[in-house]
């Protein structure tokens, strides 16, 4: 990939879902501009030694599914919520008890969003931000994305971190 830097071919490198190791591997060899992978209120697992590492590195980092796979946006509420061929009801999170108990994390959300006049997507998204993060979530409509101007004091930050430390279940089968 260097060489096609090098031959103009390609103007900056990227990476997605990059553990430390790989990162700081490929970083040595080009410099490496964005790291792409899964984080979000849900998603906290690259807080320990990814996010640690691209602020070190000066390399962007951007946030897929800040939405947690869409469920920040309140449209699930009972697993019976799902089309026959959504994937998601698949994924551990989605599941049993584990389904229920985000439901609970999101009312708590749903309290803190509407002290900020906002929905708890948005709420999301500008925790996101706030966190040093690009988002790039899926949308079908720009209302969704109006989270830039939605400030969030360190305070917030708190509140928001321990009334949703992490999803419970994991982000796909066998990561418990």
């Amino acid at each position: 990939m260097a060489d096609l830097v090098k031959a103009g071919k390609v103007c900056h490198l990227g990476l997605s879902e990059a553990d430390a190791a790989t990162i700081r591997r490929a970083h040595a060899v080009h410099p490496i501009s964005a790291l792409q992978t899964e984080y979000s209120l849900w998603s906290r697992g690259v807080e320990v030694e990814i996010i640690p590492t691209v602020k070190e590195l000066r390399i962007t980092f951007v946030a897929y599914s800040p939405l947690s796979r869409g469920f920040i946006t309140g449209e699930l509420r009972n697993y019976e919520d799902f089309k026959a061929d959504d994937m998601r009801q698949y994924l551990p999170r989605f599941q049993g008890e584990n389904f229920q108990r985000n439901v609970d994390i999101m009312e708590k959300l749903r309290d803190i969003a509407k002290e900020k006049n906002c929905t708890v997507a948005q709420l999301a998204i500008a925790w996101t931000i706030a966190k040093g993060a690009l988002p790039i979530p899926g949308t079908k409509g720009r209302k969704y994305l109006e989270a830039i101007d939605i400030q969030l004091s360190s305070d917030d930050l708190s509140r928001i971190d321990a009334v949703s430390p992490t999803a419970f279940g994991g982000r796909y089968p066998g990561m418990e």
